[in-house]
């Protein structure tokens, strides 16, 4: 990962946030496991760890498949996954603004 996640940052840098972190950015896109994992830089079991979690939660919905891959995409209808994607744009959101804030910007004469 080149640059890390606000969320990420926030939550701790662990499988289930990355993957969750991924899912929010990209909720309207739907994804193979596969794509998923390489996506967001882990390992395999420790992918499927996460993943089981997300399933059991009902965080992720399986849409449709294509040849042998399920893609998979966030829940979005989920009430849970609905405050932590409010959640992740408002941590985001006040991140961006404490930046900002502290950011001085140089005044340019004519």
């Amino acid at each position: 990962m080149a640059e890390e996640s606000i969320f990420v940052e926030y939550f701790g840098d662990t499988p289930l946030v990355r993957i969750m972190n991924f899912l929010i950015l990209g909720k309207d896109f739907d994804y193979s496991m596969t794509e998923i994992a390489e996506g967001v830089g882990v390992g395999w079991t420790s992918f499927t760890r996460a993943w089981k979690i997300l399933l059991e939660n009902n965080s992720i919905v399986h849409t449709r498949e294509i040849g042998r891959a399920k893609l998979f995409k966030l829940n979005t209808n989920d009430p849970t996954m609905k405050k932590i994607i409010k959640l992740h744009w408002e941590i985001l959101k006040e991140e961006t603004n404490k930046h900002l804030s502290n950011t001085k910007i140089p005044l340019v004469s004519h």
